[in-house]
């Protein structure tokens, strides 16, 4: 186990960089997703629209 903590004391700007590196990919992750859901939405919008002006 004393390995392990000396690791951690000569390495541990790489743990920070591997922790942010997961965060970054997390945020890029739920933008992606949330841009995929807005473009369903706005194609749910146009459709109704388009609906409405043919019936009129």
């Amino acid at each position: 186990m004393e390995g392990f903590y000396k690791f951690l004391e000569n390495n541990s700007i790489f743990i920070v960089m591997i922790i942010v590196l997961i965060v970054w990919i997390g945020i890029f992750a739920y933008l992606f997703n949330l841009d995929k859901r807005l473009k369903g939405i706005e194609k749910e919008i146009e459709k109704e629209v388009e609906e409405d002006k043919n019936e009129e």
